[in-house]
């Protein structure tokens, strides 16, 4: 049933308000039911109070604020607590009030009635439990002394009770009444509670009919919210099956700022980014076909023409094999290449890291293509910097990497330029620097060196087809100082040079 988001969070969302009316109805019928009863047992205390102190002179009462009392006459007499009267009539109390002579007797005599429109029933009873005077005026000659409100009452203590009969519920409360602190009777007073049970009632049923409406409002706020929710989700997994299908340029909607606006944006730099590398992807495979195309057929050509005749002629024939060798050689370096970014693409390379002198390896490098600098009368400078760290790396990668950085300074500056190592250090890495004063890069091309297959300068690199590599030296080298934990960036200026920087790892 609950196999859509949009129904999940509809439901949740009717869940969760049911559960915050029902847990807040809850308490607040609870809190106003105990509220009305602690009103009505205090209510019921004040009518048991005035009682006694109306039918018993001098008498006190045990329970919560027990109260001076007053004497009263024996016509009809009134006292007035909190809106409630009681009026007694042919109460004759003993002139003498002490414990030696008091008798309630004289109370079966006497008339009790309440002047409040509560339905109060009060009898007062007797040391033994008996009834002495019952406000409903009816002779009653039973004993409540079973009763355990009247057996608390007769060993001095206040107790009340809630109980449901057949009228339903109803409260009752028993008050020893005490004359110089002698227990002389009890005053014994209920009250049903149809009042406090009517109101309970229309208040569940209006907290019924709140709920019914809350839930009504908060499905349709449900629904309209789900629907802002998952529209954009519904959107994203059309276009999300778009992609999975190979088409790059669907895009979303973005129309708010919040998580799903946030997601829709990240999905379209997402698909910005893949189509980036589908385009990428696709270069490359032209570039290595193109690449492997090129000495392949000057292969096959020079083959067949050996196998033309030509392997009968010794100068032709050395001519033509060593050109062969050559186009090998260069089938292997690029095949090499390609494995080793292959490898450092999926992080396979085994780098065997050591305390690196990176100054030394300089030196050793410049000294392997010192015959390139002295083709071209380049003059080659080491500077290594008194605070130049050792590096934490490979020393056969980094020295190619520095074989490539180099390579193409020399290649690119003017005969008799020269090309400046700078060993030092950066933020507590090491650093190398290759500075050249040659062509330098043009700025619109500067921002895609390090491409694969990609040469700023196409038309020289074919017109020197011969002496080009194959486009992937600073791939290659950024790769290398990027798998052991540094960076590779260029800086140059058309005409003025170029400065090729990378950092690694202190020791």
């Amino acid at each position: 049933m609950l196999n859509t988001l949009r129904l999940k969070l509809l439901f949740s969302h009717l869940a969760l308000i049911i559960l915050a009316m029902g847990v807040a109805g809850g308490v607040l019928l609870a809190s106003l039911e105990r509220y009305f009863l602690d009103a009505t047992e205090q209510s019921l205390l004040a009518q048991a109070r005035i009682t006694a102190q109306t039918l018993i002179p001098g008498a006190t009462t045990e329970g919560p604020q027990v109260e001076e009392q007053a004497a009263l006459s024996n016509t009809i007499q009134q006292r007035v607590e909190r809106n409630i009267a009681v009026q007694t009539q042919n109460l004759n109390p003993p002139a003498d009030v002490s414990l030696s002579n008091l008798d309630l007797s004289y109370l079966t005599e006497t008339t009790l009635q309440l002047g409040t429109q509560l339905e109060t029933r009060v009898r007062v009873l007797d040391t033994a439990g008996g009834v002495l005077v019952d406000s409903t005026g009816v002779t009653v000659t039973e004993t409540l002394a079973g009763d355990p409100l009247v057996q608390s009452a007769l060993k001095g203590q206040y107790k009340s009770r809630t109980e449901e009969t057949y009228a339903g519920l109803t409260m009752s409360l028993a008050l020893p009444a005490l004359v110089e602190g002698k227990l002389v009777g009890v005053v014994y007073v209920s009250q049903p509670l149809r009042d406090v049970t009517i109101v309970l009632r229309d208040l569940r049923l209006r907290w019924v009919g709140a709920t019914a409406v809350a839930l009504l409002l908060s499905g349709i706020v449900g629904l309209l919210l789900s629907r802002a929710i998952t529209r954009p989700l519904h959107r994203l997994t059309d276009a999300a099956g778009e992609v999975a299908q190979g088409r790059f340029d669907v895009a979303v909607p973005v129309r708010s700022g919040d998580e799903l606006g946030r997601l829709s944006r990240a999905f379209n730099d997402m698909t910005a980014r893949l189509r980036v590398v589908r385009q990428m992807q696709t270069d490359f495979v032209a570039n290595v076909s193109h690449e492997l195309r090129t000495p392949l057929t000057s292969v096959k050509g020079m083959v067949e023409t050996l196998r033309g005749g030509a392997v009968d002629d010794a100068s032709v024939r050395d001519g033509f094999l060593a050109t062969v060798e050559d186009e090998t050689d260069r089938l292997i370096r690029l095949v090499s290449d390609l494995l080793l970014l292959t490898r450092a693409d999926s992080e396979a390379l085994n780098l065997h890291r050591e305390p690196l002198d990176l100054a030394e390896l300089a030196r050793v490098t410049v000294a392997r293509l010192q015959s390139h600098v002295d083709a071209r009368a380049l003059t080659v400078r080491l500077d290594a910097t008194p605070d130049a760290p050792l590096a934490w790396a490979d020393r056969d990668r980094i020295a190619q990497v520095l074989l490539n950085l180099l390579d193409n300074a020399l290649k690119y500056s003017h005969p008799g330029g020269s090309v400046t190592v700078v060993i030092g250090a950066r933020e507590g890495d090491a650093l190398v620097q290759v500075r050249d004063a040659g062509v330098g890069i043009p700025a619109e091309h500067l921002a895609r060196i390090g491409e694969r297959f990609y040469r700023a300068d196409k038309a020289r690199a074919r017109d020197q087809e011969r002496e080009r590599g194959s486009g992937l030296g600073l791939a290659i080298a950024q790769a290398l100082v990027q798998a052991h934990g540094g960076a590779l960036w260029l800086e140059s200026e058309e005409g003025v040079g170029t400065v090729a920087s990378f950092t690694l790892p202190a020791a």
